[in-house]
C-alpha cells in the first residue's frame, strides 16, 4: 500500500513514452463511435485514457455512471490517463499532523500534479504491437486496489504483462479501468440508498466491462475470452463483479467474463449501505461540507465545488491511519446491485459460476498494523476491534477471537519468525488478526463454502512466501505488485505465476500451458495451496490456524465491517 501510494504520486513512472514513428496505432470503435490513436513502445501498443462514461460531475456526481451516446471523434490516447479523486489521508482534525497532510493532498495543485479529477472514467488498452482487429486474443482485465480509497490505472502500466505474455507464447490484450474511489465512489447512507446511488465504483467497473464487450474486438481481443483480475480492493471487486445482481453477468446475451483471478481479497462481510456505520460516515461528510441544514443534503453535496466536496469526503478516517482497514468506504449491500452481504451471497450460490484463482501473501496484515503502536495489551486489541471494526460482535466473541492467537512466536505475523519483528507489544498479534480477518482465512471460508455450493466450478489457491525475512513486514500485502505484476525480480515465483495465469486466461486451467512448472491441483482435490517461494514452489496444506478458521466460519455474521 505504501509503495502503491508512491507510484500514485509519480504517475509518469508508469506512463509509456510516445511512439516516434510516423504511423501510430489507430483503432476505430462504434460504441461510442470514435477513432482512437495510441502509441507504440517496443513490442507493445498502448491506448491510454479512453473515456467509457460521461464525466460524473455536476448533477452526475454521486450518480450511477452513464454510457456515452454521442461520437467522441478522434481520441488521442497517448498521455497519462486522468485518475479519480484520491483519499490519501484524512482531513479530520482529530489527528492534526495527518489533517494538514490531508488538506495539502486535496488542494487543486496537488490533485493536478497526481493527475486526479472527477472526469476520470476512462480505461487503458495495451496489446502486442501490430495486433489487428479480429485477432481473437484473450483479454485480461485489471482492477486496481487501494482500499477503495485510492488507486488508478496510471499506477499499473500493463506493458510488462503484455510483453511477458508474448515471450511465453500466450499473447493477451490487457485492459485496466479507472473507477471512482473514496466518497466519490462508495458513499454510504440512507440518502444514498434511497437515491439508487450506492456502490458507484462497482457500477463504474461494470460499465467498463460492457465497453470491453462492445469494443475489444477492434483492438484484437476476443470478448468471449475475458478474465478479470484484481489485487486487494481490486480482488474484492472481482468477487463483487461475480456477485453483482445475484451473479448475473450477462450483457447482450453473453457473459461479460469467463474467469476470475483474486490476489489478496475476496469476500468482505459488510453491513448495509444505510447501516449505523455507513450513516455515520454520510452524516460526517454532510457536516464537514456545510450541508447539515440543507433541505436535501445529497443535492447539497452534489452542488459543492470540487475541493470542498473532496475535503468533506476525506474528513472521515482513512486506511493510512490508526483505523487501518476499518474502512469508511467500501462496497456495502444495497438490496439491488449488491443484494446482500457477500458471505450470504456465496452461501446462497448467488454469484457467477466461473473458474477462479484466489490467493494471499503470507503476511497480509503487517502493513495494516503499523499505525497502532499505542496498543500494548491483549485487552486493548479487543477494545480496538470492538470500537472500530465489529459493532455486532459481543465482547465475548472478540475475546474468543483474540484468544486464538495466544503466542506471537507461532501465531504472530510476520509468521515463522519467532519472537523477532514485534514492532510494539501487540504488533504481531494484531497483524495476524487483521490479515486473517480481511484476507487469508476469509479466502478459505469462501473456498470451503463455494466448494459445497458449486462443487463443479474449478478453483485454485495459493500462498506467497517469496519475501520471507523482510524486516517487520515479511511477505506483505501488495508485495505481489512488484513481484508478479511488474516482475521487478524475474525469479521463479514471478515467471511461474505469469505462466500459470496466462494458461488460465487461455484455457481456464493454470496447468494447461505451464508445462515446465509443477502441477497445481484444484483446491477441491485435497485443500492444498501452491506455496510460491522466490526459487521454487511447493504444495502446502490449507489448514493452518484452524482454530481461528473454525471460529470465524461459525461466527461470520457477527464480523461485518
Amino acid at each position: 500500500m505504501l509503495f502503491q501510494l508512491f507510484l500514485l504520486v509519480v504517475p509518469a513512472l508508469a506512463a509509456p513514452a510516445l511512439d516516434k514513428r510516423a504511423s501510430a496505432p489507430t483503432v476505430s470503435i462504434s460504441h461510442p463511435q470514435a477513432t482512437i490513436i495510441g502509441s507504440t513502445l517496443g513490442k507493445v501498443d498502448t491506448f491510454n485514457g479512453i473515456p467509457f462514461a460521461l464525466a460524473p460531475t455536476g448533477s452526475l456526481r454521486l450518480k450511477p455512471p452513464q454510457a456515452i451516446a454521442t461520437s467522441l471523434g478522434t481520441v488521442r490516447a497517448t498521455g497519462t490517463a486522468m485518475s479519480c479523486p484520491q483519499f490519501y489521508f484524512s482531513t479530520s482534525t482529530s489527528n492534526f499532523l495527518l489533517s494538514i497532510v490531508g488538506e495539502i493532498a486535496d488542494i487543486p495543485l496537488f490533485q493536478t500534479v497526481t493527475n486526479a479529477g472527477e472526469d476520470c472514467l476512462n480505461l487503458n488498452v495495451q496489446r502486442p504491437a501490430g495486433t489487428a482487429a479480429g485477432a481473437g486474443l484473450p483479454v485480461l482485465v485489471w482492477i486496481f486496489g487501494g482500499g477503495f480509497e485510492l488507486g488508478s490505472t496510471s499506477m499499473y502500466d500493463g506493458a510488462s504483462i503484455v510483453a511477458s505474455s508474448v515471450t511465453m507464447d500466450m499473447p493477451v490484450i490487457f485492459v485496466a479501468m479507472n473507477y471512482r474511489v473514496g466518497g466519490f465512489g462508495f458513499m454510504p447512507g440512507s440518502e444514498i440508498l434511497k437515491d439508487g446511488s450506492a456502490n458507484l465504483g462497482l457500477l463504474d467497473q461494470r460499465l467498463a466491462l460492457e465497453w470491453i464487450a462492445d469494443n475489444i474486438e477492434e483492438f484484437g481481443g476476443d470478448p468471449s475470452k475475458v478474465t478479470i483480475w484484481g489485487e486487494s480492493a481490486g480482488a474484492i471487486s472481482v468477487f463483487d463483479q461475480m456477485a453483482l445482481y445475484d451473479g448475473n453477468i450477462t450483457y447482450n446475451d453473453s457473459p461479460l467474463f469467463r474467469g476470475a483471478i483474486m490476489d489478496s481479497g475476496s469476500v468482505v462481510p459488510a453491513d448495509s449501505v444505510d447501516g449505523a456505520k455507513g450513516q455515520a460516515v454520510y452524516d460526517a461528510v454532510v457536516k464537514e461540507g456545510g450541508c447539515s441544514e440543507a433541505a436535501d443534503t445529497l443535492e447539497c453535496l452534489r452542488g459543492l465545488d470540487y475541493t470542498t466536496f473532496l475535503n468533506a469526503a476525506n474528513s472521515v478516517p482513512g486506511i493510512l491511519s490508526y483505523n487501518s482497514i476499518a474502512l469508511s468506504y467500501l462496497p456495502r449491500p444495497d438490496g439491488t446491485v449488491l443484494t446482500d452481504s457477500p458471505e450470504v451471497l456465496v452461501a446462497d450460490g448467488k454469484y457467477a459460476s466461473v473458474p477462479f484463482i484466489i490467493g494471499d501473501q503470507e503476511d497480509e496484515g503487517t502493513i495494516f498494523a503499523l499505525f497502532q503502536s499505542s496498543i500494548i495489551t491483549e485487552t486493548e486489541v479487543v477494545d480496538y476491534l470492538q470500537d472500530l471494526f465489529f459493532a455486532d460482535a459481543s465482547r465475548t466473541q472478540l475475546e474468543d477471537l483474540v484468544a486464538t492467537y495466544p503466542d506471537i512466536t507461532t501465531d504472530g505475523s510476520p509468521f515463522r519468525t519467532g519472537i523477532a519483528n514485534n514492532w510494539y507489544p501487540q504488533y504481531k498479534r494484531l497483524a495476524a488478526i487483521l490479515g486473517d480477518l480481511t484476507f487469508t482465512l476469509t479466502r478459505r471460508i469462501f473456498l470451503t463454502v463455494a466448494n459445497q455450493v458449486k462443487p463443479d466450478v474449478p478453483s485454485w489457491s495459493y500462498l506467497s512466501s517469496y519475501d520471507y525475512g523482510t524486516l517487520l513486514l515479511g511477505t506483505f500485502h501488495g508485495s505481489d505488485i512488484l513481484q508478479v505484476f511488474y516482475g521487478i525480480l524475474p525469479n521463479w515465483a514471478s515467471k511461474a505465476t505469469h505462466a500459470y495465469y496466462f494458461s488460465f486466461v487461455y484455457d481456464l486451467d493454470p496447468n494447461s500451458r505451464a508445462t515446465s512448472y509443477m502441477d497445481w491441483p484444484q483446491w477441491s482435490t485435497n485443500q492444498s495451496l501452491m506455496n510460491f517461494f522466490s526459487d521454487h514452489g511447493a504444495l502446502l496444506a490449507d489448514n493452518f490456524r484452524e482454530d481461528t478458521f473454525d471460529f470465524l466460519k461459525t461466527n461470520v455474521a457477527s464480523f461485518h465491517i
